[in-house]
């Protein structure tokens, strides 16, 4: 990490979590962040659901919600980003506080719900991003619902059909424990039907574009082979695991006790866990995305190795710098040759039965 970017975190971490999280997106948007452009070589280019990355590190939603740093985080050494979740209205989300940070155990938590500034804006700024793909890397959403709507499942689709012409893929987010009985859309015959609904509107666009679907790490193993069954029934192209947890299992940071999900270094082997079980439950038919406590090039080889196409990063950033993505990428091109892999993607599943 740069002295600069190290004296940017140290700042950072001296002020208020939701504040800081303002300030660092302030802060990319004035050309003050590393941009470096996509980290890549013929080991780390691979293909995820039809969508040519140049590496396999991805930013996971949640960072840059409303998609106002666009421009910077494409040349940030990201192989592809996820921002949102977006919602059909803008919302506030949950009463403030909403960011805690862990130091101690090199995690957070958040209650965000969904706070946005709603579709609409999110996709002008979509619509008007540089270098769209695939001249610049692949650009997608999550999808949210508002939650005083009467029909959250339709609000998935709502925004997928408004924001679908400017994305590269999106992403339905059931999984978050902010939203009151959101989590209860991951029960088979819900999710069937919220997923028949968001196929629908896929279907509907000028160019059909990928779907995710992303899942809590919290689940049972009957419940995550439903959930494997009714994606891959759906027509689903591919599945990311996971999201927050509800657990607080080990934690020593003072703020442990708060509400909300809990994501970064402590969430790594249980993720990875629910990753190697869809890898084995979906056996190749659809790629998988693994996130969750990755923070560094040996995490995220090994959640390749359990299973995953490609990776996503965000609560490590929180303590080692936006330069992190490139930094992993290095290193992970690296770790591939040392373990003779020609490409990310001969290295895919060949650890999973570790993590089963």
């Amino acid at each position: 990490m740069k002295l600069s970017e190290r004296a940017a975190l140290w700042a950072l971490h001296r002020t208020d979590p939701e504040r800081a999280h303002a300030l660092s997106l302030a802060a990319l948007r004035l050309g003050l962040a590393p941009a470096p452009g996509p980290c890549t070589s013929s080991r780390l280019k691979t293909t995820l659901a039809g969508l040519a990355l140049p590496n396999p590190v991805g930013l996971a939603a949640g960072y840059d919600k409303n998609a106002e740093a666009l421009a910077p985080l494409m040349r940030a050494g990201f192989g592809f980003l996820e921002v949102g979740a977006a919602t059909p209205q803008p919302q506030p989300g949950n009463p403030k506080p909403l960011l805690f940070r862990l130091t101690q155990d090199r995690a957070a938590i958040n209650r965000f719900g969904f706070n946005n500034q709603g579709m609409a804006a999110i996709a002008t700024r979509l619509a008007t991003r540089p270098a769209p793909y695939p001249s610049g890397i692949p650009v997608g959403l999550n999808l949210g619902a508002n939650k005083t709507s009467p029909d959250r499942a339709a609000d998935f689709a709502r925004v997928l059909a408004h924001c679908g012409p400017f994305l590269d893929f999106a992403t339905v987010n059931v999984s978050s424990p902010n939203t009151e009985k959101l989590r209860d859309l991951q029960g088979t015959t819900a999710l069937t039907n919220l997923l028949s609904g968001v196929m629908d509107a896929r279907a509907a666009l000028p160019v059909p574009i990928p779907v995710f679907l992303k899942i809590a790490p919290d689940l049972t193993a009957d419940e995550l082979a439903q959930i494997a069954e009714v994606a891959l029934a759906a027509g689903i192209s591919g599945i990311i695991a996971t999201n927050t947890t509800l657990s607080r299992e080990g934690l020593k940071s003072a703020d442990r006790g708060q509400a909300g999900g809990l994501s970064g270094a402590p969430l790594f082997e249980e993720s990875t866990r629910v990753l190697a079980q869809l890898s084995l439950l979906t056996d190749g038919k659809i790629p998988l995305i693994g996130v969750g406590g990755i923070g560094s090039a040996d995490q995220a080889f090994a959640k390749i190795r359990a299973g995953a196409t490609a990776v996503q990063i965000y609560t490590a950033m929180v303590y080692q710098g936006l330069g992190l993505a490139t930094t992993i990428a290095m290193d992970l091109d690296r770790l591939l040759a040392e373990n003779d892999f020609v490409t990310v993607a001969d290295a895919v599943g060949t650890g999973r039965a570790d993590w089963l």
